[in-house]
């Protein structure tokens, strides 16, 4: 299997929409690994990782995300696979996503 890690942003109406839980949802029927959560720029951050045909599906679905939503931009990054996720789960707003220069 070919394992990756997929770090996505999603912007638009994304909170308040049930865009995280939903992708929990997501993430629980394609037996993904990894988090999703709000940014206070009012993003949605996700972190995935697992077989590269089961995160596409994700990123599709990510794409318009649930029927409240109105995704306006999605900003895929793949990444090599580290194997340190747990569960796919909803985690605490952030102020800022994993590829803020700040967190470097």
């Amino acid at each position: 299997m070919n394992h990756q890690r997929l770090h996505i942003l999603v912007s638009g109406v994304v909170q308040g929409v049930f865009f995280r839980d939903n992708t929990v949802k997501q993430a629980h029927h394609l037996r993904l690994k990894g988090w999703v959560r709000n940014l206070m720029d009012g993003r949605v951050e996700i972190l995935a990782e697992g077989p590269r045909t089961e995160l596409e599906e994700l990123l599709e679905w990510a794409t318009h995300g649930p029927p409240q939503a109105n995704v306006t931009d999605i900003q895929p990054e793949w990444l090599e696979a580290q194997d340190n996720l747990e569960a796919f789960a909803l985690v605490s707003t952030s102020a800022q996503s994993l590829d803020d220069p700040a967190n470097g």
